[in-house]
């Protein structure tokens, strides 16, 4: 049996944000349900940034992603995030296919940030607030726009020509430059930037906001004031990886806050076994490390849709 390679192009045009939701939501069900098998995501740290394993393994799907995070390499031509995905058989191994994770990764984080958001936002949210307008910002704005219509969306950068380059990218959809005071002051609130300190003052959040925090990914990484972290009720994607790597990492390690004042973990949510926001005052936070159940539920749907219309490449790696 051959190996199918799908290179970025070709993920770009097998990709569907509708359907990376549904199937993602899904892997957050079955991890919810305890039909997922994960440990936690490996970091191997190089001089210039790091590589991340990512094994899991769904109900009639397995894999891994390798991906890297270089944050210089935009100064290369190059992105600061890069991943190659291997989809195996689970019954036997055999690899069914090898493919591009980089935009798999982009379309998966936004989704899980979307789904965050329907169950943590409140239903009549209608503006999301992006900070940080690079690549992840318009698969963001993508995944919620399945969600939340009408939606009015709010960009802020430290680079203006980065949000002019987003508006760009979108032109389906009014985006508007603005503070990050402006942008904070939205329904739904976007963190998507590489900070290593809070950039999103305390003072700033109103009752009712709801915060997908993205950014932080690994170890000193934080985008949030510690006291935000305190007021909200605080959903992760994954315990282990939040609390080592994701926004509540460095507050746990200052002492500010602790583990157990996590409320639930998004497949609990999904899974129904607690609920979501309780009221439309509360303040609510997702913290998203990304987590390797959601790659491969977007493998297994991208296989699958690359098998029924044929005529992508393939390598007979084992010789078989």
């Amino acid at each position: 049996m051959p190996t199918l390679l799908l290179d970025r192009d070709s993920v770009r045009a097998l990709v569907r944000m509708a359907d990376v939701i549904n199937v993602v939501e899904e892997a957050f069900r079955m991890c919810g349900e305890g039909r997922a098998k994960m440990p936690a995501k490996v970091y191997l740290s190089v001089e210039h940034g790091d590589f991340r394993a990512m094994p899991a393994a769904l109900p009639g799907s397995a894999g891994m992603k390798w991906v890297n995070v270089h944050s210089q390499n935009p100064a290369r031509g190059l992105p600061s995030v890069m991943a190659i995905l291997i989809y195996n058989d689970p019954e036997t191994g055999y690899p069914l296919a090898i493919m591009d994770g980089t935009e798999i990764t982009a379309y998966r984080t936004g989704a899980a940030a979307a789904i965050a958001s329907k169950y943590l936002a409140r239903h009549d949210s209608h503006t999301i607030g992006i900070i940080g307008a690079g690549v992840q910002a318009q698969t963001q704005i993508l995944a919620h726009a399945e969600l939340f219509n009408p939606l009015s969306v709010r960009a802020f950068d430290i680079s203006k020509g980065a949000v002019d380059r987003l508006a760009h990218s979108l032109p389906q959809i009014s985006i508007k430059p603005c503070s990050i005071e402006e942008a904070v002051a939205s329904d739904i609130v976007c963190t998507l930037t590489p900070s290593r300190r809070p950039i999103i003052k305390n003072e700033w959040i109103a009752a009712g906001t709801h915060m997908n925090a993205i950014g932080a990914d690994a170890p000193g990484k934080e985008e949030l004031d510690p006291l935000i972290l305190k007021k909200a009720i605080v959903v992760v994607d994954d315990l282990k990886q939040a609390s080592t790597s994701g926004e509540i990492n460095v507050a746990i390690q200052q002492g500010s806050y602790d583990i157990r004042e996590v409320y639930a973990t998004l497949p609990e949510l999904v899974a129904g076994k607690k609920e979501g926001r309780p009221d439309n005052k509360a303040i609510t936070v997702f913290d998203s490390t990304g987590i390797a159940v959601e790659d491969i539920a977007v493998a297994k749907v991208l296989f699958e849709k690359a098998q029924e219309a044929g005529g992508f490449p393939s390598v007979d790696l084992m010789g078989m």
